[in-house]
């Protein structure tokens, strides 16, 4: 159901609100570049700063400007569940084709929680779910043998994995089935995450250079491994600088230079990256050749 380079996007502002229109832009980018699905209001996209009306919009938007081209994947985690079911809910009537469900953050519930969690989720909407697993940021992790449990409920149909674990794929793929669709969440390991079992990547880089992580993917899924060896060598410094402040800083910062006018405002707490980040940067963007 869902494959190749998916970036997780990012959210531009002007004067601390959402650029509605520039973000319409950023999406018709990303479909023509090769992105092959969208995912509004992950991380990336500085969910946690955003209010409840904000985030059902990006939904809106994203939906109206992919028209069906490629599917929508709404952010729409919560630690707390009610929360987590209206944001599905409401994903669900715009259209949207899964939800990404981030762990409960912060509660750091048992392996019994996040099931009923997920339990609940499953009972109250019919819309697909992406399990999205990322415990440096939620100080939780879903076991493999809890996952298996979780991905009975017919609506679960996948994974982000971004335990950068890459052991758990083969571990998750022998529990869930050669049919639970695994997602990379960490670029830098989704050429050896897709040759053990993956699909593709809910991507950071994606935003910057859409266009090359969808020829990787693709060439991954293709069995193409030379030229997606070829293309790792390419993007791999991009994947670390992506991450040499506190993302989506740098990310920001790398549109503004692949895409002039791009803004770089972030909402606090997070705020602009350094100097050194920059420069690390930079050198990204001319290794990778896209500047």
């Amino acid at each position: 159901m869902f494959s190749g380079s998916i970036p997780a996007l990012v959210t531009p502002f002007a004067a601390g609100r959402v650029d509605e229109e520039a973000f319409r832009v950023f999406v018709e980018w990303q479909i023509e570049q090769g992105s092959t699905g969208l995912v509004p209001c992950g991380t990336t996209g500085e969910v946690a700063t955003l209010g409840h009306e904000e985030q059902h919009r990006l939904f809106e938007i994203t939906i109206e400007q992919a028209r069906g081209r490629v599917p929508v994947i709404a952010g729409c985690g919560s630690n707390n569940t009610a929360t987590a079911i209206e944001h599905m809910r409401v994903a669900a009537g715009m259209g949207a084709d899964a939800a990404l469900i981030v762990l409960p953050y912060y509660n750091k519930p048992s392996q019994a929680g996040l099931l009923a969690h997920f339990e609940a989720l499953a009972a109250a909407s019919p819309l697909p779910m992406i399990v999205y697993n990322v415990p440096s940021r939620t100080a939780s992790d879903i076991w493999v043998e809890t996952l298996a449990e979780v991905a009975k409920l017919p609506s679960v149909v996948g994974i982000k994995d971004a335990t950068g674990n890459l052991g758990r794929v083969t571990a998750q793929r022998l529990a869930c089935g050669t049919g639970f669709c695994q997602l990379s969440g960490n670029d830098e390991t989704a050429l050896a995450f897709n040759a053990m079992g993956g699909v593709g990547c809910i991507s950071v880089s994606a935003n910057v250079a859409p266009k090359l992580c969808a020829e990787l993917h693709a060439a991954t899924l293709e069995g193409r491994w030379d030229d997606a060896l070829g293309l790792q060598d390419r993007l791999y410094p991009l994947h670390v600088a992506l991450f040499s402040d506190a993302s989506p800083g740098p990310a920001k910062y790398a549109l503004s230079r692949v895409r002039p006018g791009f803004s770089t405002e972030l909402r606090l707490p997070l705020t602009e990256p350094s100097a050194e980040s920059r420069k690390i940067v930079d050198a990204a963007l001319k290794h990778a050749g896209l500047i």
